[in-house]
């Protein structure tokens, strides 16, 4: 937060991401990140294995040499991996000495590049940053004001037999949110939508969400 408000100060966009939004304010704040409405997003543990941002081309690490799980060999390639979709990707790493982790990471990391250069060489691949168009992550009603309408749709299924696949993909749809996961939660919604047609999605799912995806009010910070 103390660095988020620094960058501020120096006249960066900057926005925070913290354990007091909710799901869909983090999936906000990720889509904003994607069309260049701020430039930098701070957070504890955001790059997350799953999370696919294709824009960012910076990503730092601060602590990197502070051992522990969100510093791990594994947590440490799965965040450098973040800028691998951008053509200009760069990773910083932030750290007072050279631990196990960042070492095998990095050696790690090497092997890979080098093994995606040769593979690039031979079949004559010029990298180029990924193209990923940016979604509306979820349906517009529930991002109103007090969260989830929690109203059935009022039109029609096309056929009785659709609502088990439909109950299968909101439960499949709602899993991913809470974990974070909106690209898939997004494909699901766009198959949800196709299945019922012009109906708007309202299908009650407090069964299948978490406590993580409880919906709160909050003043947004606009560090």
């Amino acid at each position: 937060e103390d660095l988020a408000e620094y960058m501020a100060e120096l006249g960066i966009k900057v926005r925070y991401i913290h354990s007091e939004l909710d799901t869909f304010e983090r999936a906000e704040l990720l889509r904003d990140l994607r069309l260049g409405v701020f430039a930098v997003l701070v957070g504890v543990n955001l790059l997350r294995e799953g999370i696919d941002l294709p824009e960012v081309s910076l990503v730092a690490i601060l602590d990197a040499d502070r051992e522990g799980y969100l510093r791990s060999h594994r947590s440490l390639i799965q965040m450098i991996g973040r800028a691998a979709r951008n053509r200009a990707g760069k990773v910083i790493l932030y750290a007072d000495r050279i631990t196990d982790s960042i070492d095998t990471a990095m050696k790690e990391t090497e092997r890979r590049r080098i093994r995606q250069i040769s593979y690039n060489e031979e079949h004559g691949i010029i990298p180029q940053t990924i193209l990923k168009a940016v979604k509306d992550l979820l349906p517009a009603e529930l991002l109103e004001d007090g969260g989830y309408a929690g109203k059935r749709a009022a039109s029609p299924l096309r056929g009785a037999e659709s609502a088990p696949d439909i109950h299968e993909l909101e439960r499949r749809m709602w899993a991913a949110v809470e974990k974070l996961d909106f690209e898939t939660a997004a494909e699901l919604r766009d198959d949800i939508q196709r299945l019922k047609g012009d109906a708007k999605i309202g299908t009650e799912h407090k069964n299948y969400r978490g406590k993580t995806a409880q919906f709160k009010k909050h003043k947004r910070r606009n560090s």
